[in-house]
């Protein structure tokens, strides 16, 4: 239990932070809550553009597929060859062709724009298209831009920075918290540190209601703190991991044989599935140039997480040869602590339950913004009519009897 100045300086640090970063922190949480639920939300508000209407019976080996759908939008002058294909999830998914849009703003506020186009994998129609990264709350857009909030305030690299120092931030604020609210070593004093009590619009309801559930989500929160950090400033959590676990290098690859006449993607898919025949392809990143490889990515049957997957397969555009595979399943151990954090963020290590628990915890931001609030305000508040009516009675010549009421005030400010 943290007592004396050193309780009052984490008193400070908790409540200047949660000053400085509360509403940053507040719509993170917001937006997260939907995000927990990505895919099905975006499917279910754009049906016509995310599924198809007749799944087919046995579809086509992804190779093929992804062969089928190149070959298609090529030909095409509005579309063009695209930096990446993304697989169908399941029967009545679409393959989505990404474009990248040229960067007219240089600017670090600038936010990349990337045009999807979404595919038919067995008429090879067309079924629509999309900007994802532009602001905008049409039902095509919307998830796009809850993503765009919750990772970068819709400011590009300025926005990205923020947001993980904002993700800091909340670790910081969870870890204070934790110190705090630390009782003594009684079975009493753990009873008496999750008991809530007090009417609703007291400060004692509020201070009791942001110790008690703030040490519940307390875990939660630390994991969303340091994971969201991890994803906008992963220069500074990398080094800090590999200085106790052994990290892989993400340097960027390039083809090393030498030749004219490219694999192409059937041959491509097919050296990645060769690694696991009974993963599932998520991803075919085609190459811009001729230095560049296939970037090829699949979901293992046992890997943590779910969607797309965390094996990257990078494949010799001209000779086939693997080049690198990032497994999860065998990665050392600075690589699966990383590779966990994306599940763990969107709850989705745990299943169903686990993203019910993230989609709660994004809703404590703003309830201990409003509880911190409030005991703020109230202390400041009590603090300024202590030090009034201390001053009026040093006037009037304070008697023995009438310090007791100031007294009692200051010492139930200071006592939470």
């Amino acid at each position: 239990m943290v007592t004396g100045p050193t309780r009052k300086l984490l008193r400070k640090l908790h409540l200047y932070l949660s000053l400085v970063f509360g509403l940053l922190l507040v719509v993170a949480g917001l937006t997260g809550m939907p995000l927990a639920w990505v895919d099905e939300l975006d499917e279910a508000l754009n049906p016509s553009l995310l599924r198809v209407a007749q799944p087919a019976a046995a579809p086509a080996a992804p190779g093929i597929m992804a062969q089928r759908v190149l070959e298609r939008l090529v030909v095409d002058p509005r579309y063009g060859k695209p930096s990446q294909l993304q697989l169908p999830r399941h029967a009545g998914g679409v393959v989505v062709a990404s474009y990248r849009a040229p960067k007219a703003d240089k600017s670090a506020l600038a936010i990349p724009v990337t045009r999807q186009v979404m595919v038919d994998p067995v008429t090879l129609a067309v079924l629509g298209e999309r900007d994802y990264g532009r602001f905008g709350l049409t039902r095509p857009l919307l998830m796009s831009t809850l993503f765009h909030v919750h990772r970068y305030l819709f400011a590009g690299e300025v926005g990205k920075v923020v947001m993980g120092l904002a993700g800091l931030a909340l670790f910081l604020i969870g870890a204070l918290g934790v110190a705090l609210w630390w009782p003594k070593a009684t079975w009493a004093a753990l009873v008496k540190s999750f008991a809530i009590g007090g009417h609703w619009r007291s400060l004692k309801f509020h201070f009791s209601f942001h110790r008690s559930a703030g040490m519940v989500v307390a875990p939660v929160l630390l994991m969303l703190g340091f994971s969201g950090m991890y994803f906008n400033l992963p220069d500074w959590v990398r080094p800090v991991v590999a200085t106790v676990a052994s990290v892989t290098p993400l340097d960027k690859l390039k083809n090393t044989a030498g030749g004219t006449e490219p694999i192409g993607v059937v041959a491509a898919v097919a050296a990645a599935q060769a690694v696991n025949p009974a993963g599932r392809i998520s991803r075919v990143a085609l190459p811009a140039d001729k230095k560049s490889p296939y970037e090829i990515r699949m979901r293992q049957p046992g890997e943590v997480r779910q969607g797309d997957g965390s094996t990257r397969i990078t494949v010799d555009a001209y000779s086939g040869r693997l080049l690198r595979v990032r497994d999860p399943l065998t990665a050392p151990g600075g690589d699966t602590f990383l590779n966990w954090q994306f599940p763990l963020h969107t709850g989705e290590a745990f299943g169903t339950p686990g993203r019910v628990i993230v989609t709660v915890a994004g809703l404590t931001p703003l309830a201990f913004m409003v509880t911190g609030l409030v005991l703020w305000l109230g202390r400041r508040s009590v603090k300024t009519k202590v030090k009034a009516r201390e001053k009026a009675q040093g006037v009037a010549g304070l008697r023995p009897a009438a310090a007791v009421p100031a007294l009692a005030e200051r010492q139930a400010v200071s006592s939470g």
